[in-house]
């Protein structure tokens, strides 16, 4: 037996599939939900994407992967848009949280600020800032 240090997509889409496959055996049916990769993007008058939000569910939850604005459409509301669509879309899709890491020299205030709590944080990581781990409980439909 050996082990080699490499990055090959498939190999890592197999260990992904295996941490899958025995996760699946703890859950309750009701849990397994399948997963949906979701996003809504912000197109400027020229079709230029200034903006989005990526992430994905499964489990009845969403996990948000990226949320990010041109820094010239900053503070016009854009971001509190895409927030709300993405707890718009966990609430139609049956989900009870979100949860999304960020740093502190990107957006802990801004989530706070729209009911996300820190459940978590890495202090002086990388060196010099938090990297703080949030999440928001949902209420059903």
């Amino acid at each position: 037996m050996k082990i080699v240090q490499q990055w090959v997509q498939e190999d890592s889409d197999y260990i992904r599939e295996k941490v899958i496959e025995y996760n699946q055996k703890y859950l309750a049916d009701e849990e397994k939900t399948p997963s949906e990769k979701v996003s809504f993007i912000v197109r400027n008058e020229k079709e230029e994407i200034v903006g989005g939000v990526t992430a994905i569910t499964f489990w009845h939850h969403v996990h948000v992967d990226f949320l990010w604005v041109s820094e010239e459409y900053r503070h016009e509301g854009y971001g509190s848009k895409l927030i709300k669509l993405i707890e718009e879309f966990a609430i139609e899709k049956g989900c009870r949280l979100i949860n999304l890491d960020t740093f502190s020299f990107q957006a802990p205030d801004f989530y706070k600020k729209h009911g996300y709590k820190v459940i978590g944080v890495s202090e002086d990581h990388p060196k010099g800032h938090n990297h703080y781990y949030l999440e928001k409980r949902l209420k059903s439909i």
